[in-house]
């Protein structure tokens, strides 16, 4: 269920508090104190999907796959796409 700033109205609205190490803060690359959920939930998306993005980089490397050449990656989508034919 996504949840649209612009369809809640400020009546309805609830506040909470949250704490986070200044690192955390930080991390989030947050500059105010004031959010809304469906901001603080974009933010961590995004965090989780950086954090996601390096550690395939990091396996990529160690398996080596991060010096194939584009003729080698794609020679190795053509193999999978045969398979499944």
């Amino acid at each position: 269920m996504a949840i649209f700033a612009s369809e809640i109205k400020r009546k309805d609205m609830r506040t909470i508090s949250v704490q986070m190490s200044d690192l955390e803060y930080n991390t989030l690359g947050l500059s105010k104190n004031s959010l809304l959920l469906s901001e603080v939930i974009d933010l961590i998306e995004q965090q989780i999907a950086r954090q996601s993005l390096l550690r395939c980089v990091e396996i990529a490397e160690q398996t080596g796959l991060s010096s194939m050449t584009m003729d080698e990656i794609n020679a190795e989508i053509e193999a999978v796409r045969q398979c499944r034919r």
